[in-house]
């Protein structure tokens, strides 16, 4: 364990001296990650800002195992997880990690119920096991009464809602959203960011969310900015380290 990680386990994420290319061309490389460092607090919500091309969907993939750095370290939890064989990636993704994206990702067939489901199923639950997850999971988003919705039949809010109902069916240690507000109008915006936050007080669950809202920003506890593929500011975290768990 790296010294920075043994030295605070309330740490969820920590990410050291991380860098990211790419390569366009054959002397054309493109410098997505310059040296970042962070750590990110069990039990909050932190927010990471930037331009379009700062790094800051990079770092969050990177975090999330979507993606491997050219360089650097990434702990989750206490274990490092940059260096682990791909083959053991998925297992990883889909116990200790819930996503959600501006798209939502769901499969316009499946029920709300359905779509929740899945993910639990992809973890290798019973297909009755993951039925009753699902439930418990749209219940605490609100959508107790359109488990039975198709995509087409809700709104985009109460889409929003079944893909972070997903993103929770596996009671994963972190939540990573990529601009997950991003195509909702300011109230719906307002309403669903309101009901991470109730989720993430009441479950101890935590969230990293990439986004351009400052809005969605303020209601977080941590904040990130990037520019450049480098940190310029990271404000200190308000919360206070303790860990809850999902029921």
């Amino acid at each position: 364990m790296s010294d920075a990680m043994e030295g605070n386990l309330n740490q969820i994420v920590e990410v050291i001296d991380l860098h990211k290319s790419y390569r366009l061309g054959k002397n054309n490389f493109v410098h997505a990650l310059r040296g970042t460092s962070l750590s990110i607090k069990k039990g909050g919500m932190t927010a990471i800002m930037g331009p379009s091309g700062s790094g800051k969907s990079t770092l969050m993939h990177i975090i999330g195992s979507l993606d491997t750095p050219s360089k650097g370290e990434v702990w989750l939890a206490g274990n490092r997880i940059d260096n682990l064989p791909k083959k053991k990636l998925p297992k990883l993704r889909a116990s200790k990690m819930g996503f959600i994206f501006q798209g939502f990702n769901l499969i316009p067939t499946l029920t709300a119920l359905e779509n929740v489901a899945l993910a639990a199923e992809y973890k290798g639950l019973s297909r009755k096991e993951s039925a009753k997850l699902a439930r418990e999971r749209l219940d605490v988003v609100g959508l107790g009464d359109r488990i039975r919705h198709r995509q087409s039949e809700l709104s985009g809010g109460e889409q929003h809602r079944v893909a972070i109902a997903r993103a929770l069916v596996n009671k994963p240690d972190i939540v990573l959203g990529d601009e997950p507000t991003g195509d909702l109008d300011t109230e719906t915006s307002r309403e669903i960011i309101q009901m991470m936050k109730e989720v993430n007080m009441t479950t101890g669950t935590t969230f990293v969310l990439v986004t351009h809202d400052p809005e969605v920003a303020d209601s977080c506890d941590h904040q990130i900015q990037m520019r450049d593929g480098s940190i310029v500011d990271d404000s200190a975290s308000k919360i206070d380290g303790s860990t809850k768990t999902l029921s």
